[in-house]
């Protein structure tokens, strides 16, 4: 219940990049794929997921580099099956389009 608490309020104040990513994802504007943002998944906050595909995008600033919580609870979302994408907010405010091939190209492969 807490976290599904804390997932409402990160979808009320996203960061600027995630608010921007979800600009982007929205209404199945990518190749139609369906988004969710801000899901609670077990006891973790996932940013952005496709349920179809099985696909995880985290939006990351740079209190992620090398974060052995991040590399944990990727281990346990690649054992029920999910592939996770990282993105740093600089890449999804500056590089937007370069963002989305690359998320494209990860979805195509699944």
């Amino acid at each position: 219940k807490r976290v599904r608490h804390f997932a409402k309020d990160m979808r009320r104040e996203p960061t600027d990049a995630e608010a921007a990513m979800w600009r982007l994802l929205r209404d199945r504007r990518l190749a139609r794929f369906q988004f969710r943002r801000q899901v609670p998944f077990q006891k973790f906050i996932l940013d952005f997921v496709c349920f179809e595909k099985h696909v995880v995008i985290e939006i990351d600033g740079s209190q992620h580099a090398a974060s052995e919580r991040d590399a944990a609870r990727d281990s346990i979302l690649m054992a029920e099956g999910f592939q996770i994408e990282r993105y740093w907010n600089n890449d999804v405010l500056r590089q937007p389009s370069a963002v989305l091939k690359d998320i494209l190209a990860k979805l195509a492969e699944r």
